[in-house]
């Protein structure tokens, strides 16, 4: 089989490699295209999985990336409970679990993350739970039940996302967090304390500095939470969110440059030209931060793939240089973020609204400029915003902190 023959392969049968597909078919590629995931379910979208879906309000079709004859249709060979065990660059191969090979012409990793585990003794009991794929979101959901008590370990996105859930189920909930306050290496102390008294006023019994040193059980099945002080915080389930780290094993066997992700360009190339990658997994060059980045949520999921289409259809054009995004929600309290900002990578919060009130929009910035920006239960200001992180141009502070001043004024 000639290379131009091949088919191009898409490894991890996610949001990002359907949305790769999609994005083929779309820009007018009539080649093969192999879609190929360990999963047995159709690819699907993740953030349901701790918000909609895990509070019973999505059903389970609407998760889906594409209804089933979308595949069929568009002449897409899905295979799932397909496990990829290597790629070989040289020959243009991947080997699947049950020792047959898929030769490609242009290779697209969307292999995303996988969640770290807790490593202390006991996490490996019944009702420990953590929230990656479908099934997981259906076991916690099944948790959640009125006075039941929820132990999760992390105040990141999805854990307090779940706590959220929880609490609107009706579950008793106790949040530990080794830091100071939730969300800090991602928000700063000046933001994070808004989530911090949001979950404490629906309830939520929220412990900071702390360090879990065991999960406690009898018969195999957890019940409490141990920490370094001795004391036991009691579980009917324990939830774990201490962050994802990028599924580079495939990538890193094969000789790829790996760093904290697959190292690619900005056109999402990796350091071999007909490799890939997208998503979670892919730590890119972005243009105008000038770094790489890996940025762990949805939007970079669903338009990436868009990019690494064009590329490896040989689109010159085609960089990725999007202002990351995300959102969440909890409680009564939605958010979308814009922007980008490393930890202690700011000088200085620039709050414009009624934060007491959770209706505010936060600004990051450094210099004059801004970073990011966040707002909640304020709407229709995400464009605005993106145009102020791209711009690059100094604001007015006092400007920027009033909500009588158009943000295109700022």
């Amino acid at each position: 089989m000639s290379g131009s023959e091949r088919p191009i392969v898409i490894v991890g049968a996610s949001l990002g490699g359907a949305k790769a597909a999609e994005a083929l078919r779309g820009a007018g590629y009539r080649g093969g295209i192999v879609l190929i995931g360990e999963e047995h379910e159709l690819p699907y979208e993740r953030p349901p999985l701790s918000k909609g879906y895990l509070l019973g309000k999505e059903a389970r079709e609407k998760i889906y990336v594409h209804p089933p004859q979308w595949y069929a249709e568009n002449d897409v060979t899905l295979r799932l409970g397909t496990a990829v065990t290597a790629i070989d660059p040289a020959r243009h191969t991947v080997t699947l679990a049950d020792d047959g090979e898929v030769a490609y012409h242009k290779l697209l990793l969307t292999t995303g993350s996988v969640p770290r585990r807790l490593p202390v003794p006991g996490a490996d009991q019944d009702g420990v739970h953590y929230l990656r794929r479908v099934e997981d979101s259906e076991r916690i959901k099944a948790a959640l039940r009125p006075g039941a008590r929820i132990a999760v370990v992390g105040a990141g996105w999805i854990g307090l996302e779940v706590a959220a859930a929880a609490r609107t189920a009706g579950a008793e909930v106790t949040v530990l967090e080794s830091l100071e306050l939730p969300l800090l290496r991602v928000l700063g102390p000046e933001v994070a304390q808004v989530f911090a008294d949001l979950h404490r006023a629906h309830g939520v019994d929220l412990r900071l500095g702390v360090r879990v040193t065991e999960l406690t059980g009898t018969d195999g099945t957890v019940t409490g939470v141990r920490l370094g002080d001795g004391s036991e915080v009691p579980a009917d389930a324990v939830v774990v969110g201490i962050g994802i780290s990028p599924a580079t094993a495939l990538a890193e066997a094969a000789g790829l440059d790996v760093d904290n992700g697959v190292r690619t360009d900005q056109h999402l190339r990796t350091s071999d030209p007909d490799v890939y990658a997208a998503g979670d997994v892919a730590s890119a060059f972005h243009p105008l931060l000038d770094r790489h980045i890996r940025v762990e949520h949805w939007a970079n999921a669903l338009n990436q793939p868009q990019t690494a289409a064009r590329a490896m259809l040989g689109q010159p054009d085609a960089v990725y240089d999007r202002v990351p995004y995300f959102f969440s929600d909890q409680y009564d309290a939605g958010l979308e973020y814009v922007g980008y900002v490393e930890p202690g990578g700011y000088d200085r919060v620039v709050f414009r609204g009624d934060v007491a009130g959770r209706e505010f929009i936060a600004f990051w910035l450094s210099g004059g400029r801004v970073l990011a920006g966040m707002n909640v239960n304020v709407w229709d200001v995400v464009d605005p915003i993106r145009e102020l992180v791209r711009s690059g141009r100094e604001v007015d502070v006092a400007a920027l902190a009033d909500p009588k001043v158009p943000l295109d004024r700022v």
